[in-house]
Parts: structure tokens; C-alpha cells; sequence
């Protein structure tokens, strides 16, 4: 059975005596690590006018529509003490596919390299029906494992203030801030950027050993410290996927990603759709 397949019987409370319907229900301390997956993902990607975006440092925009084998590690180390809530997130992703055709040079693409951690606080100023909302403060650090061949490695430190819905059975985080970006990837060209975020992440137990999720962003930059032709002006990321218990831990399913994006220098939207069939392991530990 999957670690997320909880039989109802053994959640239930009495929420009359221990959650009010409107304020906020004191709790424990707790803290919980979460490995939300470790898999490989086998997909099929397609992405449009590549061509505009060969000099950016954001892989999935300049990659080659084919099929690869990517491996993704993603964890949360969730503390939390009466309304406050620390999260510190660990996401690492790496896609790489060698061409060989007959009688030419091998290419190689890395068609996903992604490094990142997040720490975030959110503060419940009030909750309804379990789900929390009040005010939240992210800080990350986004890299990558290796430099391509044409273009550097992406570095930028992230950080951002605004709202947020959290803590609910579905909606597990739901926020909308401002964000300032120092964009340090490029030698002698740090660049700071100031815009906003809208992000989500939703779980549904379909059924037991069968869950729904999906997360993603939208960013719109608004100012900029230098003009660099690479820097986006437009950020869309999206993951929808479904996951089947297998045996244990493990589960297979299928999923899609899709990744829109406009630069300043380009004149068109680039894109990266990608459909897939992951095999995971997700378990939670409590401490």
C-alpha cells in the first residue's frame, strides 16, 4: 500500500472537539521528510523554435525534440510548530541524450539540468475546514550540474514575500509573491531582476494506491538592472502526473511537463512539451 494511501478510518478526528470550523486549531511540534519521488522518467519531448533560443541558459528551451531517459530526485523536510511552518525543499532533475547518426558526429543534448533548493516560512494567520492561509517568505538557489558546450551554467538566488494557502488534503501550497532574482550567470554580467509568482502544488487520492498530483509556476519579470538578450520576461512551468502503487513504495505512472517561456531578445514563445511514464519511489518519515 503507498505511504499516501491512508485508509480514511485511521485519519478521522473529531473536529468538533479539535479543528473549529473558522480560526486556528493549535498542534503539535512535528517534522517530516518527504521523499516525494525518486524515479526515471521515460519521455518524448517536442520543443518549438529552438532556433531562437540556442544561446539561453535554460536547457528545456533549447533542447532537440526526441526521446531520453531523465532521473529526477525530489524531497521536503517539513517542520512545523503551532501556525508556523518550515519547508526545505530539494529538487534535482538531469536529462541527457547522445545522437549517433550513420556516418556523421555524435550531438549530445541536455535536455533537462536542474538544481534546486528552497526554503520557505509560511505563518497561519487563520485556517477554515483545514485549509491555512496567511503570509509566506521563500529563499533558493537554482543551478544546474554541468555547463554546456555553448552556453554557461545557470546560476540565480531567489527570493520572494507574499501569501499563501497551505496544509490542505489537496491543496498543498497555493501562493502568490513578489520575487527578486540576482542572476549571476554569466561572468562580469550579475543582472537583478524584480517581478511576480503565482505557483501551486495539489495532491488527490484518487483511491487507494492511486494519487493525483500536479504543481507548477507562472512568472512575470517587470525590471531589470542590465539588458541580457537571454533573460525571460514570461516563465510558465507545469507537471501534471498520476501515480500507481506498484509494490511497497514504488509506484509507476504516467505524466506530462510543459515548459513556455519568452525571452527578451526573441521575438517568439519558446516551448518544451514532454509525456512520459515515470517509475518512482515516495515514502514519508517522521521523526
Amino acid at each position: 500500500m503507498l505511504p499516501f494511501a491512508v485508509k480514511a478510518e485511521e485519519e478521522q478526528v473529531d473536529l468538533e472537539d479539535k479543528v473549529p470550523i473558522f480560526g486556528f486549531s493549535e498542534e503539535d511540534t512535528a517534522l517530516k521528510l518527504s521523499v516525494r519521488r525518486i524515479g526515471l522518467d521515460w519521455t518524448k519531448t517536442q520543443v518549438r523554435n529552438s532556433a531562437e533560443y540556442q544561446d539561453s541558459p535554460v536547457a528545456a528551451l533549447n533542447a532537440t525534440s526526441q526521446d531520453y531517459i531523465k532521473g529526477v530526485f525530489d524531497t521536503i523536510l517539513e517542520f512545523t510548530e503551532n501556525r508556523f511552518k518550515w519547508d526545505n525543499i530539494l529538487f534535482m532533475e538531469y536529462g541527457r541524450t547522445t545522437l549517433k547518426p550513420y556516418n556523421e558526429p555524435a550531438t549530445t543534448d541536455q535536455n533537462a539540468d536542474k538544481i534546486l533548493y528552497s526554503s520557505d516560512v509560511s505563518y497561519a494567520c487563520w485556517e477554515f475546514s483545514g485549509l491555512k492561509f496567511g503570509p509566506t517568505v521563500r529563499a533558493g538557489y537554482e543551478t544546474q550540474f554541468l555547463d554546456s558546450e555553448e552556453n554557461s551554467r545557470q546560476n540565480i538566488i531567489r527570493s520572494s514575500a507574499g501569501i499563501s494557502l497551505f496544509d490542505h488534503d489537496v491543496v498543498k501550497s497555493l501562493y502568490l509573491t513578489g520575487i527578486h532574482e540576482y542572476d549571476f550567470t554569466y561572468a562580469h554580467q550579475q543582472n537583478s531582476k524584480f517581478g511576480a509568482e503565482f505557483g501551486w502544488r495539489l495532491e488527490y487520492l484518487i483511491r487507494e494506491g492511486v494519487k493525483f498530483s500536479a504543481d507548477g509556476y507562472y512568472r512575470e519579470y517587470f525590471s531589470y538592472s542590465r539588458y541580457i538578450p537571454t533573460d525571460l520576461m514570461r516563465d510558465f512551468s507545469a507537471v501534471v502526473r498520476f501515480d500507481t502503487n506498484l509494490w511497497g513504495s514504488f509506484t509507476m505512472g504516467p505524466y506530462i511537463q510543459y515548459r513556455l517561456a519568452k525571452a527578451r531578445g526573441a521575438k517568439h514563445y519558446g516551448s518544451n512539451f514532454i509525456v512520459g511514464l515515470s517509475f518512482n519511489y515516495i515514502t514519508d518519515f517522521l521523526f
